[in-house]
């Protein structure tokens, strides 16, 4: 199964896709989809939507998973982040693809075995668990991107 992972973000949206077969990882890609700060908010969405776009058709998902956003004292950063997310949860349903949303404590544990884990720590598990990532200079988004899509990996079948 071919599993897309999201981390939505207005000014970045990391991406991860991982190959699972069985109990057997295999990274395919990670990156980012990124919108300009300076330009106006729906300019920054329709770039986001669009480069969502290309992944889902380039990389040809079976599922994508997305992480849950947490909200922010800020309400105005929380509704642009809100905004950026449905981007990341629409643009795969569009395309016929399943979403499934984690909550990044859920993503945390999974990976690393305690909610409160730093992300160090889940990007150093993303490394063991997707060694060809290791060399790479990920950004922060992609390698959480890829930490949901290994958390969907995980739970795919089981009962949330």
């Amino acid at each position: 199964m071919r599993i897309l992972g999201l981390d939505p973000g207005l000014e970045h949206t990391g991406y991860g896709v991982v190959e699972v077969h069985g109990n057997a990882y295999t990274f395919v890609a990670a990156g980012r989809v990124s919108s300009n700060p300076k330009d106006p908010l729906p300019q920054r969405l329709s770039v986001l939507a669009a480069g969502v776009v290309a992944v889902v058709s380039q990389y040809a998902p079976q599922a994508a998973a997305v992480e849950e956003v947490y909200v922010n004292k800020n309400m105005q950063s929380s509704m642009k982040l809100a905004q950026a997310r449905a981007i990341s949860l629409l643009i795969p349903t569009q395309a016929g693809v399943p979403v499934y949303e984690y909550a990044a404590r859920l993503v945390k544990q999974s990976l690393v075995g305690k909610g409160n884990a730093e992300k160090p720590q889940v990007a150093h598990m993303v490394g063991v668990l997707l060694p060809a990532t290791r060399a790479l200079k990920l950004p922060p988004d992609a390698t959480d991107a890829l930490a949901v899509a290994l958390t969907h990996a995980h739970h795919a079948g089981r009962p949330r």
